[in-house]
């Protein structure tokens, strides 16, 4: 069905984003990306479940309102982590777990950038840079013909942009609605400031 153009009501107790689509279909040049001092990135083989998600909250459910591992039943993300084609990585500083890093390859000849995600503190320092060239050479190794991510309104205000100048190209956009994951337990409700808390009694 199209949609008409003009306002449409989101019901109270959902949030509405706008998903963009991008998708780099041939290895990139390498890009001269500096150094930052105690950056690290270690593949972690069936990661433990509490570890994970810990991680993914920390680099992106506070801040960004990421919540859909944290409402995945424990079997369902065990069978993505488990598999064989899914890596995911942790970007270490001096040795503390620093970011997230997950390569999805489980669609022949392709690579999805399912998650990329730093530490608050890492933000603004070059590491989103070195962690990204990291992420295309590793997509690029596993000689795909196409590598893609996805990126929401609700992100970090610079993720759609940090991609497109990272090779990505929008291809596709798309509006998701989802429940307010602040409203159902899920998040604090002071998670994601950027984004207002409007529930069923608005």
């Amino acid at each position: 069905m199209a949609l008409e153009n003009g306002f449409h009501d989101v019901p109270a107790g959902k949030i509405a984003m706008v998903v963009t689509h991008l998708e780099m279909c041939a290895r990139p040049a390498p890009r001269d990306v500096a150094q930052v001092d105690g950056l690290d990135l270690r593949r972690v083989q069936s990661p433990d479940l509490a570890w994970y998600r810990a991680l993914f909250r920390r680099v992106g459910a506070d801040d960004w309102l990421w919540f859909s591992r944290l409402v995945m039943a424990d079997d369902a993300l065990t069978a993505i982590l488990q598999s064989p084609d899914v890596h995911v990585y942790a970007l270490t500083q001096d040795g503390a777990d620093m970011g997230l890093l997950e390569l999805d390859y489980r669609t022949a000849g392709a690579c999805e950038l399912a998650y990329f995600g730093l530490d608050p503190a890492l933000i603004g320092q070059g590491a989103g840079r070195w962690l990204m060239e990291r992420a295309t050479a590793l997509a690029w190794d596993a000689d795909i013909a196409r590598f893609h991510v996805h990126t929401c309104s609700i992100d970090h205000h610079a993720a759609l942009g940090f991609y497109i100048r990272s090779g990505f190209t929008a291809t596709r956009r798309q509006i998701e609605v989802a429940d307010d994951p602040r409203l159902i337990g899920v998040l604090p409700a002071d998670a994601g400031a950027h984004v207002p808390l409007i529930g069923d009694d608005a």
